[in-house]
């Protein structure tokens, strides 16, 4: 059997991911128009750091949680781990698991994939799409780095890139204008985004394809992250909703948060490798309204501008023994 990710990845140490993490839990604090948010269940990948449903417990006060896992050989070793009691955990496929829950609570649905955009993926996000309740949260991540060939031209490199994300995802999933030269770099995350995009909107059209005007439902963008903490990655997602809600998703004031995306725009997180002494630093300094009156002796300005921008999420790891 392949090794899982959470035998060659800590996740628990992370910057980037560690600072979306949190960026992502004070957004979905603002979901309080629609109910108390700790009456919410969370459905994830937990792994065996469980990180997310660490924090999503603690800030949030959700205890119906789930965490859904594939390894179904390696059970004993989840549940050992797992942090809290009430974190059910359900192995299995998420394309498998997903159809077994109950869907009549609001749903804060995390599907954090160490994998590429896939078939699977697109599988879970119809089922999410079409069957959550209103009020409901869907974001997906997955691996965005562009798919590697040893050797060959640009334009056979391009051409390979292509193919392989036809053979995973379907060729009609792939939007006509999309070329192979399109892939590179953070260009295989821009069009990730597309072909989510599209297969929400899709399966919202089929969803409301029998609800009269005005109780039809509709999807917010609200997040379109991007980092490397080693791979590419890109996390989007958003609020589902009914139109009569609107009011409601107004109240929540989502574009209060700087990070917040609602348009095709990405928000890139980007972790500066900084001292502890820097970090105190550059802390006693903020919140500032101008980044360059910031100082630190020897630290780039561009390493400071982006702490500055995340300092509220950046994550202090220190060896201990507990």
């Amino acid at each position: 059997m392949a090794m899982g990710s959470y035998e060659r990845i800590n996740y628990a140490l992370r910057p980037a991911k560690s600072i979306e993490r949190k960026m992502m839990v004070e957004a979905l604090r603002k979901l309080a128009p629609f109910g108390a948010v700790s009456a919410y269940r969370y459905i994830g990948f937990g792994s065996t750091y469980f990180s997310d449903f660490v924090l999503v417990h603690k800030a949030l006060g959700i205890s119906n949680m789930i965490s859904i896992e594939q390894d179904v050989e390696n059970q004993d070793r989840f549940a050992f781990n797992r942090p809290y009691r009430c974190i059910a955990i359900e192995f299995g496929s998420s394309n498998e698991v997903l159809p077994t829950l109950p869907w009549n609570v609001r749903t804060i649905g995390w599907l954090d994939y160490d994998g590429p955009l896939d078939a699977s993926v697109l599988a879970d996000a119809r089922f999410f799409v079409a069957t959550a309740r209103a009020g409901s949260v869907f974001i997906v991540s997955v691996n965005a780095e562009p798919d590697r060939k040893a050797g060959g031209a640009d334009a056979e490199i391009a051409k390979y890139r292509l193919d392989k994300l036809k053979e995973r995802v379907g060729d009609p999933k792939v939007p006509d204008d999309v070329l192979g030269k399109q892939l590179a770099k953070w260009g295989t995350a821009a069009v990730y985004r597309r072909i989510l995009s599209n297969e929400i909107e899709t399966t919202l059209v089929e969803r409301n394809g029998a609800l009269e005007s005005g109780s039809k439902l509709r999807f917010k963008p609200l997040f379109h992250f991007r980092y490397a903490d080693n791979a590419k990655m890109l996390t989007v997602g958003g609020l589902l909703f009914d139109e009569g809600q609107e009011v409601l998703v107004n109240s929540c004031n989502f574009e209060k948060l700087d990070f917040i995306r609602t348009n095709g725009e990405p928000y890139l997180i980007e972790a500066p490798n900084l001292t502890y002494r820097e970090i105190r630093h550059l802390d006693r300094q903020l919140p500032c309204s101008a980044v360059a009156d910031l100082d630190a002796p020897g630290v780039p300005s561009d390493d400071i501008r982006k702490y500055s921008d995340v300092y509220r999420y950046f994550p202090t790891f220190a060896e201990t023994e507990i």
